[in-house]
């Protein structure tokens, strides 16, 4: 009875995503709605997106929390390197079920994320064909593999973002694609600049800020880029 819920339940997620890609929506909420459910449908403690740009590079465009979006942002410096970028490099899901076996390969990577409690990570791409433009970032406390439900939930979740994110456009028109993406993480900026700026208002945690931001957003029925510009600016006071 408890998987019957649950697949219902995933099957329910697959329908709300379907029904978000509409004419002029948000592809920063879209990215959003998709880690909070995978978060808490797909046995993850955890989940961040990390988005391409037109010239390759990576940032983070959606967490669960600061937890997450620390650990992908640290794959991208200097010093960097950890499955989740190598997702996106490969094209191909990456699986660590133990951190703690990694090792030397990815030092940097495993100490940071077994310093926030993580155990295991398992990453998907956001591909096209051959074309592969992100990726999504499942986030473990506890180690293991994940159930094999549970891996083709993520990659078809991964695949609707995809989706989303280029609206059905050929991979060919490279300059609408490059300016979708870089209006996602111009986007990203704003909202995390709006998220301080109600954080410190408010004297709330930076997550809960978010969630007052958003909840505005779709109380209102307006965009949630929009919203964060006017709270930037200081013509939107929650």
């Amino acid at each position: 009875m408890k998987e019957d819920i649950r697949e219902a339940q995933l099957l329910e997620s697959f329908a709300t995503l379907a029904d978000s890609l509409v004419v002029g929506y948000d592809i920063v909420d879209l990215l959003q709605s998709l880690v909070e459910r995978c978060q808490a449908f797909l046995d993850a403690s955890q989940a961040g997106i990390l988005l391409a740009d037109g010239d390759g590079g990576l940032d983070v465009v959606a967490s669960t929390d600061e937890r997450a979006q620390l650990i992908e942002l640290m794959q991208l410096g200097p010093d960097g390197g950890g499955p989740c970028v190598e997702c996106y490099l490969t094209g191909r899901a990456v699986s660590v079920p133990e951190l703690g076996l990694l090792h030397d390969r990815w030092a940097s990577f495993r100490d940071a994320a077994q310093a926030e409690g993580f155990r295991a990570v398992h990453c998907f791409p956001l591909r096209l064909r051959n074309v592969t433009i992100g990726s999504l970032n499942l986030f473990r406390d506890e180690s293991g593999p994940l159930e094999n439900l549970d891996s083709v939930a993520a990659q078809a979740m991964a695949d609707v973002a995809t989706i989303g994110i280029l609206q059905q456009r050929a991979v060919a028109e490279s300059d609408v694609i490059r300016m979708q993406l870089q209006r996602a993480l111009d986007s990203r900026v704003i909202i995390e600049q709006a998220k301080g700026v109600v954080s410190y208002t408010k004297r709330v945690p930076v997550d809960e800020a978010f969630g007052l931001i958003r909840a505005f957003a779709r109380s209102s029925q307006r965009p949630l880029t929009s919203v964060a510009h006017e709270i930037v600016e200081r013509r939107l006071n929650l």
